[in-house]
């Protein structure tokens, strides 16, 4: 295929802005595709000036580029540092995990390999050189590479057109070096005497050849090092990158903001000297910096593209900087390659680009926020704050993990209390008189199907009979209203009326007796401002066409202005009836044999109206505060708790943030679940969102869990996790490492109403956790497929 050439149809011009490893490996793979092309490099530092120490490439990075550029391959791969292990040092305690397979090298090493390839193919390095800016270089080349960095020019300079979105984080790092080469990856954490700092350190340099370690004793922190170097600066006993992080609050009561460069790091050897023996720790232009993670909406502009962290920033707790850069250089001059015009070109490597840092980003922002709610794990036991450690992005799972050291796992299993052989996800859990044989919950989902006078029929019981038959330790109805203007739809189930508390034990009869060992719970609630709507598939959240009803809400806010009507705001007398239309429903549902009852204060309906700022605006004792916001549902509770048996648990459903500025936020969260929590709540359902239409969720595998993990680890309440939770290796490894207790999931029970046996079946396991019905039993294995084990053809003849 012909690669993109000028307008007259000349070898592209380019120019690339800022000479660290992405933007020199885009300058190397476009000049070595086409060596007609003319690459220029600008880079406004010397040739051996960089920051930081060693990096860290994956595997599937450096199959790249092997497949692209097989004489760097070989470079690099001659300097690399490989480990397996991770040790995970906590309040005294060493555990390691093996399997890992990490490779690093020195930053600067890199770099001159990039350096070599570059001038070998006839690339043009300016170092020292400050570069025009791109919009005056666009002028007379065809393709302007800015891979000028996180504070990028370019970026700022066209901010109108790539649209940044930068957010800074609550954590201060330090990038030190260590000069001795480490035998693994090791994170350790330190007790500062005002929070918690910790340590994340690699080896990225070998000792050399004839290096041999002195029989001397390590010298002191405060001494200073006389390394010998070679091989680009490297010191003869090896060395290891040394990052140290905490809290801005730590940070700041330690005094580091007024320490200089050699001031902060001594004190960083001083606080980890058992871990470098004493040693000293080495700077480089090393400063006291927050992360910022950088999102653009659009990655070029005519011929001017960003590449690495002008486009985008990963935490460096998952090792991506350096990755991610190189990847986006294979990407582009592939783009380059296989599309003629430019403006395809760009977009095909955007395309293509973009969902991948989209995943590592998200991976990446919940490495950083469990880094910064360390303490909140700090009192975890050693095993399992090790393997909360480990999945803590979500990208490692139980599953992975067990695959790479089945040791390690069994181990956190064994010390959890986890029976041999038995998955986390299928052990017991109690709330109240209440012991659920699994931690899988079916989740309320709105099925739209009663009929118009709000009763349960057929659907009902066959839809929560089969996911019952199915294996789950908790089968929840949808929202069932507590009055007929409570419900969303005409085709939403209530408990106001005689009828439906015989249709709903009939439901719940059919459970005890066909599905023995699973509860069966229900979720009351009340639609407020969201009411009088039509079924999902007529049109989500759009009024009825006629025979609407009116709506009450606590405050007169339309859910859509010029869609939804206006909802009446409720006066102190109607709250009282409403109070007691729960209280109703809920002696209702005591006697129609639930045995767990969920009061629905999420998703914008009537409770969760109260809770947000975003949808109340009252001035009254219920509006304001926290505490005023708080004060109806809270009645609400109180008055449901009286009516529901003592022995029987009680849960309550809410939206742990807005994702919408002003809205709740997770601090919130954790007051909230506080709050119902003292009033007698058995455990908090942790949900998110749907309380305004213009919300901005972050989703992604997992994505609510972090909400009920911070309750959870913060209150230590027992909390249910929702959203796209959707494997049964992501309900054990979150139960395992103790960020939830039970994992409520919809979809998955929409695709297979026996999800949970068959997650049992592809672990092997048949306890008590998950027994299959005995009309079933003979379907517990997994069927047989087409045959697989077929010879192979051993010759081929001509």
């Amino acid at each position: 295929m012909t690669a993109p050439a000028g307008p007259d149809h000349r070898p592209l011009k380019v120019a690339v802005l800022g000479g660290g490893p992405g933007g020199l490996y885009a300058a190397a793979l476009l000049k070595r595709l086409d060596p007609g092309r003319e690459v220029t490099v600008w880079e406004r530092n010397a040739p051996d000036d960089t920051f930081g120490f060693g990096v860290v490439l994956s595997d599937e990075t450096l199959g790249g580029i092997e497949h692209a550029d097989p004489d760097v391959y070989r470079a690099l791969q001659a300097e690399f540092v490989r480990w397996d292990d991770i040790d995970i040092v906590h309040r005294g305690r060493t555990l390691t995990s093996g399997g890992h397979g990490f490779a690093a090298l020195g930053r600067r090493r890199l770099l001159a390999v990039l350096h070599d390839r570059c001038r070998s193919l006839g690339v043009r390095l300016l170092f020292r050189t400050e570069a025009p800016p791109a919009a005056l270089l666009a002028r007379d080349h065809d393709l302007v590479i800015a891979a000028d960095g996180v504070h990028s020019a370019t970026r700022t300079a066209h901010a109108d057109v790539f649209r940044p979105r930068l957010t800074t984080h609550r954590c201060r790092y330090i990038w030190l070096s260590a000069d001795f080469a480490l035998d693994a990856f090791r994170f350790e954490t330190a007790d500062t005497g005002r929070g918690i700092a910790q340590l994340h350190a690699y080896p990225y340099a070998h000792p050399s050849p004839d290096h041999h370690p002195s029989p001397t004793p390590p010298r002191t922190a405060s001494a200073p090092p006389h390394p010998t170097t070679d091989r680009v600066g490297v010191p003869d006993g090896g060395a290891s990158t040394v990052i140290v992080e905490m809290r801005e609050e730590v940070w700041r009561a330690n005094g580091l903001d007024a320490h200089d460069e050699s001031a902060a790091a001594a004190w960083c050897a001083a606080l980890f000297a058992d871990t470098l023996g004493g040693r000293p720790l080495r700077t480089n232009n090393s400063s006291w910096i927050a992360f910022r993670t950088v999102v653009n909406e659009r990655w070029s502009h005519g011929r001017i593209v960003l590449l690495g962290d002008a486009a985008h920033t990963a935490h460096f707790s998952i090792g991506s900087g350096t990755k991610l850069a190189v990847e986006d250089a294979l990407a582009l001059a592939a783009c380059l390659r296989e599309h003629p015009a430019l403006p395809d070109a760009l977009a095909a490597y955007e395309a293509e680009r973009r969902p991948v840092v989209a995943s590592t980003q998200r991976a990446a922002r919940a490495s950083l926020a469990w880094f910064e709610d360390l303490a909140t794990y700090a009192d975890q036991p050693p095993h399992q704050f090790a393997f909360n450690l480990l999945t803590r992005s979500r990208r490692v799972t139980h599953d992975n993990l067990r695959l790479r050291d089945a040791g390690f796992t069994d181990a956190v299993a064994a010390a959890a209390g986890v029976p041999t052989g038995t998955p986390p996800m299928f052990t017991p859990f109690r709330l109240r008189g209440l012991t659920l044989r699994n931690r899988v919950v079916v989740s309320p989902m709105d099925v739209y199907a009663a009929d118009d006078d709000g009763t349960p029929g057929d659907f009902h019981l066959v839809h929560l009979g089969a996911r019952a038959l199915g294996g789950a330790g908790l089968v929840m109805t949808e929202m069932v209203c507590v009055s007929p203007e409570g419900r969303i739809t005409p085709a939403c189930t209530g408990l106001y009326a005689p009828q439906h508390e015989r249709a709903w034990r009939r439901v719940t009869d059919f459970v005890h007796a066909q599905a023995p060992g699973t509860a069966v719970g229900v979720q009351l609630g009340h639609a407020g401002r969201k009411g009088s709507t039509r079924r999902m598939w007529e049109g989500i959240d759009q009024p009825l066409p006629d025979g609407n009803w009116p709506l009450v809400a606590p405050s007169a806010l339309p859910y859509r202005p010029g869609v939804n009507q206006t909802p009446h705001a409720l006066t102190t007398a109607e709250l009282h009836t409403v109070r007691a239309q729960f209280a109703r429903s809920a002696a209702a549902a005591a006697r129609a044999g639930f045995d767990l009852l969920e009061l629905h204060c999420a998703h914008g309906y009537l409770l969760s109206g109260f809770l947000s700022p975003l949808t109340n605006r009252r001035t009254d004792a219920y509006g304001g505060s926290l505490a005023g916001r708080l004060r109806f549902p809270l009645e609400v509770f109180d008055a449901v708790r009286e009516q529901w048996p003592a022995d029987r648990p009680m849960t309550v459903r809410i939206s742990a943030t807005d994702w919408a500025d002003g809205g709740t936020t997770p601090d919130d969260a954790v007051a909230l679940a506080a709050a119902f929590t003292e009033h007698g709540a058995d455990a908090i359902d942790v949900s998110t969102g749907q309380v305004v239409p213009d919300e901005r969720p972050d989703f992604g595998r997992s994505y609510q869990t972090p909400f009920a993990d911070r309750i959870r680890n913060t209150l230590g309440v027992p909390v249910i996790a929702v959203g796209a939770i959707s494997s049964w290796d992501d309900v054990n490894s979150l139960i395992l490492a103790g960020r939830t207790d039970l994992c409520a999931l919809a979809r998955p029970h929409l695709y297979d109403p026996h999800w949970t046996l068959h997650a049992a079946a592809e672990q092997g396991y048949s306890g008590p956790g998950a027994p299959w019905p005995l009309p079933y039993q003979a379907g517990s294995r997994t069927p047989p497929t087409g045959r697989t084990d077929a010879p192979k053809p051993r010759l081929t003849l001509p």
